[in-house]
């Protein structure tokens, strides 16, 4: 059911800022021919990016969704452009960026989990200022999505909080920090962290996340923090083990506590999985007229249905190469093979 106080109603569409990333993965050498004489590696390049592949997922799912990024005029920019197109994301909000594009190589474990190198110093994505923005993010918005490196790389992620205390004011603000320690220290994150729960009414988490922003607490215990820093609703993903939430009782009310198991699946990787998590939990409270407020109609049935729907889309993000996630017809059991 719709939520009480909500200003733009579900038509309104997700909106979701934040960066593009080229995920470089290794590929075998290729067959016959003549071999370097020096040692190689092989790239196979796809698109990603925490935010990316967010917008990516809500539009295959069939929500209506803006993405605000600064897409470079290079190659990486125009594969972004191809990709999230193809998708069905609107860019008509999108910033034509004269910086060139973010490349990170992935290298993935046995596991199927990655771990990254980036590159990424004075690129596209973190040169935001608050005119562009301004501009960016005008128009109706039942969710504003950011996170990742888009809130901590400057100088542009300053300009990002500041977007979030504006856009509070007339819509759901949900953040995903996705803590990156390659390129920016825990610690900073760390200090952020208590501004983005104060502007954030979902606040969705990894556990890997979670030990780097409070290390040693187990989920109760940090959403307890978190909630007392002003999230409505914490989310942390599992892997594996599902997902957990805890959505803060206002007015007196109880808080709501749940967890949903994985569904199983045979992991190819987990590249882009929490995205595609994000982007079916937002999907699903979308479709349930559940965002454009402060989540104050959010049931306990319609969140586990959420939960659910998340990790339903990251399972089957998990069984494919690289952060592809589902679309709607592949996640109805009618048509699902």
């Amino acid at each position: 059911m719709p939520v009480t106080g909500s200003r733009t109603g579900p038509a309104a569409p997700v909106t979701v800022l934040g960066e593009c990333v080229a995920d470089a993965f290794t590929v075998p050498p290729p067959g016959g021919g003549t071999r370097p004489s020096a040692p190689s590696i092989g790239l196979e390049v796809l698109p990603g990016g925490g935010p990316a592949n967010t917008a990516v997922t809500l539009a295959r799912l069939g929500t209506p969704t803006r993405f605000l990024g600064r897409l470079s005029r290079d190659v990486f920019g125009r594969l972004f452009r191809e990709h999230l197109a193809a998708s069905g994301v609107d860019l008509g909000a999108a910033v034509e960026a004269a910086e060139p594009g973010t490349l990170a190589v992935a290298d993935i474990d046995a596991a199927g989990r990655a771990e990254y190198s980036f590159h990424a110093e004075g690129t596209a994505d973190w040169q935001w200022t608050d005119g562009e923005l301004e501009r960016a993010a005008s128009g109706p918005v039942a969710c504003l999505h950011t996170g990742s490196l888009a809130l901590v790389r400057s100088p542009g992620g300053e300009a990002v909080e500041r977007l979030l205390e504006r856009t509070r004011g007339r819509a759901t603000v949900s953040v995903d920090p996705n803590v990156r320690p390659p390129l920016v220290e825990p610690v900073v994150y760390r200090e952020r962290l208590p501004r983005w729960c104060a502007a954030a009414d979902i606040l969705r988490l990894s556990d890997d996340d979670l030990g780097h922003l409070l290390p040693g607490a187990g989920v109760e215990e940090a959403a307890g923090v978190l909630h007392g820093h002003g999230a409505t609703l914490v989310v942390v993903t599992l892997g594996a083990a599902g997902a957990y939430a805890s959505l803060d009782g206002a007015g007196g009310a109880e808080r709501v506590r749940l967890r949903v198991p994985a569904p199983p699946t045979d992991v190819v990787d987990t590249v882009g999985a929490g995205d595609a998590f994000t982007g079916g939990f937002l999907h699903h409270l979308h479709t349930a007229g559940a965002l454009g407020g402060r989540l104050d109609g959010l049931t306990a049935d319609v969140l586990e249905q959420a939960l659910t729907t998340g990790a339903a889309v990251a399972a089957a993000t998990c069984a494919v190469r690289g952060a592809d996630p589902p679309r709607a017809h592949r996640m109805d059991p009618r048509t699902r093979r």
